[in-house]
């Protein structure tokens, strides 16, 4: 398996401050490395979720080491509630959320997440109703135009949604959708014109930004006091909810404050050593002691 570097892991350990006979929540466990070095920092418990069935082995590692500080649910962290439930958990002392792709689901040939590989156009990262592919030919040119420009952010959404609908027959993997879509649109600086096609069929096969909004409804509830909520995006449209959703809730709740007015970015020294942090923001909001 590809190994996946935890971003701004610093600093997330820094704003959820881990402490002894706390509980905290993993939403996007991926590799484990949030949910390690929170169990290094203190004698606390986590409880992690996944909706990718890739993460299944690490998650075993986790428990041989941790044995009951971790527990572990197949699952979208939209049912935090639900994972809660299942672990006879009430509350939580903190929770973190990674928005990014993992390195192996980016690296891994099979998944189609990435335009570089000749992969199956699938793109899901588990417990979707679709794949790419099925979305593709099932959505209307129009629609799948809206798709592109609405989450990929893309200015020749309906060019690129025309071609690849013109030429649905040739497309078999991601390479050839890259391809479709590079045909259309004319390279502009270092971005690869088929990025932000792929980041959108990607956020919509997965539904993304709901299951984002989704947790920022419930966690409220289920925050402790003194308890944090740690989020880290990749692009702006995940930045934006996040930022509204604070911003909303701690002008209508003075139990909570937010702890970044601006979002903390990764250092140069991250950058260098891992360049896919890049676009990485990490926003906090505390439920402070009342």
């Amino acid at each position: 398996m590809t190994e996946h570097i935890p971003v701004l892991l610093r600093e997330v350990l820094e704003f959820l401050n881990p402490s002894d006979g706390k509980i905290y929540f993993d939403g996007t466990f991926g590799g484990g490395g949030y949910t390690r070095a929170i169990l290094d920092r203190a004698n606390c418990r986590v409880i992690a979720c996944d909706r990718d069935d890739y993460v299944k082995p690490f998650a075993n590692v986790m428990r041989e080491k941790y044995s009951d500080r971790f527990m572990f649910s197949h699952s979208k962290f939209s049912d935090i509630d639900v994972v809660l439930q299942q672990h006879n958990v009430d509350k939580l002392d903190g929770i973190v959320l990674d928005l990014g792709l993992s390195n192996f689901q980016l690296m891994d040939q099979h998944r189609g997440f990435s335009f570089r590989y000749a992969g199956n156009l699938d793109m899901s990262m588990g417990l979707c109703d679709e794949n790419a592919m099925n979305a593709i030919h099932r959505l209307s040119e129009r629609d799948l135009a809206n798709v592109i420009y609405e989450l990929g952010e893309e200015r020749y959404s309906r060019r690129i949604a025309k071609n690849i609908k013109l030429n649905l027959k040739k497309i078999k993997t991601s390479e050839n959708l890259a391809d479709i879509v590079r045909s259309c649109v004319r390279k502009s600086g270092k971005i690869d014109p088929a990025t932000k096609t792929f980041q959108a069929l990607r956020i919509f096969v997965n539904r993304e930004l709901e299951e984002l909004q989704i947790i920022l409804q419930k966690f409220e509830k289920l925050l402790n006091h003194d308890g944090r909520l740690v989020v880290v995006s990749f692009h702006s449209l995940e930045d934006r909810i996040v930022k509204v959703a604070f911003k909303k809730l701690s002008s209508e709740n003075d139990r909570f404050c937010i702890l970044t007015k601006k979002p903390v970015v990764p250092t140069k020294e991250e950058m260098f050593r891992n360049p896919k942090s890049r676009s990485a923001k990490l926003r906090c909001i505390h439920s402070r002691i009342v």
